[in-house]
């Protein structure tokens, strides 16, 4: 029986990853691993949450002792690192914590699991350490249209066809890093704290690079989600500058299904880009959405788009991030399985469906709850 930590496991993709991993492999010991920040919810995984494979951790990673001894205590063979600050704005106001939970934590995690599986007779042989990064860490693309980036295609795209309709100007897992604001920064330093602990010691490391994603879940602050709950609500659309910012999108679950591919099969320190060749402005993907919130509502397609509103434009705000994710279709056999359309209306839907999940995280109540719950331990 392998026994496997999630760090990060109540957040947004962490909870896909946990739920796919408990319910796909009985016979592996899943433990999730959460300070519960607040993007981290146990309400994300209610539905797995008895599981006699499954343990939920109360733990900062960047705390080096107590995560040493669960390494220890449990016999631990792997880890999917997913636990991170991550929201772009956040970082602009407060980068230290960025540094502190993004670098720090990660070399934490990795100073631990070398300690002990270095302590163990068959060292590293069948351990593994899986980072998840993200595809800001290579910086900023050019606007390849300059007349804009047209809504993509109504089904999904092969690497062959995007790369026909949008050009060949695409993040690489040989492109070079270069971070624009503190949150890619910081995630840029985790990434070489975890190369160079292959390169130094020879720990069994993997690293991925990920588009946008989007499903259900994602905490509010982030723009799907965040546009879903205002429209409902009928309140303002923020949007930065004129809207034109490029971003790749990519169902969470596809995500999940990706990561168990290569945490299983992908080779050590190998990097994978894993995206949707799925490109859209910002204004596109938001006429999307509220289009979608206004037709499962049942009011008049289109109604709400005067609740858009432009705002000054973020710091530093990168032009345009596309991932290929050419190598990892090809070795290892991953492809989306959602077309754009279909995964839009499955995460709307979801949200709507869901309004006493969004209402207890807007309010924040499910913070205090646990707050409640764990302040002795």
């Amino acid at each position: 029986m392998k026994t496997i930590v999630i760090t990060g496991g109540a957040g947004f993709i962490g909870s896909h990853v946990v739920r796919l991993f408990v319910n796909k492999y009985p016979d592996y010991r899943i433990i999730n691993l959460d300070k519960l920040t607040y993007a981290g919810n146990l309400a994300n995984l209610k539905d797995i949450e008895d599981r006699p494979n499954y343990r939920f951790v109360k733990m900062d990673i960047c705390d080096f002792d107590a995560f040493l001894q669960l390494m220890r205590e449990e016999k631990v063979d792997g880890i999917i690192h997913l636990a991170a600050e991550s929201h772009v704005d956040r970082s602009i106001k407060d980068p230290f914590t960025f540094a502190r939970t993004n670098v720090m934590g990660t070399l934490s995690l990795l100073q631990a699991a070398k300690i002990y599986w270095e302590s163990l007779p068959e060292g590293y042989e069948g351990k593994r350490f899986y980072h998840i990064s993200t595809d800001e860490v290579y910086g900023a693309l050019q606007m390849t249209h300059p007349e804009g980036i047209q809504p993509p295609f109504s089904t999904k795209a092969s690497s062959s066809e995007h790369h026909e309709a949008y050009g060949d100007d695409f993040f690489l897992e040989t492109t070079k890093y270069n971070p624009h604001s503190p949150y890619s920064a910081s995630k840029a330093g985790s990434d070489h704290f975890v190369r160079a602990f292959h390169d130094t010691y020879g720990m069994p490391t993997i690293v991925t690079n990920c588009s946008n994603n989007y499903g259900p879940y994602q905490f509010p602050e982030k723009l799907i989600p965040l546009f879903i709950n205002n429209i409902r609500q009928r309140k303002p659309l923020p949007v930065y500058g004129k809207g034109e910012n490029v971003r790749d999108w990519l169902f969470v679950e596809d995500h999940a299904r990706a990561i168990d591919i290569i945490f299983h099969q992908g080779k050590v320190a190998e990097t994978y880009n894993i995206g949707g060749f799925n490109e859209w402005k910002n204004i596109d993907i938001i006429k999307v959405v509220i289009n979608t919130v206004d037709r499962l509502l049942g009011r008049k397609e289109g109604e709400d788009m005067d609740l858009i509103t432009y705002v000054t434009d973020r710091l530093g705000h990168d032009a345009r991030y596309a991932i290929d994710s050419t190598k990892l279709q090809r070795e290892l056999g991953w492809e989306p399985s959602l077309q754009f359309e279909e995964g839009i209306e499955k995460t709307v839907r979801w949200y709507l469906d869901h309004q006493d999940w969004l209402d207890n995280v807007t309010s924040g109540d499910y913070q205090k709850y646990y707050d409640n719950m764990y302040k002795d331990r």
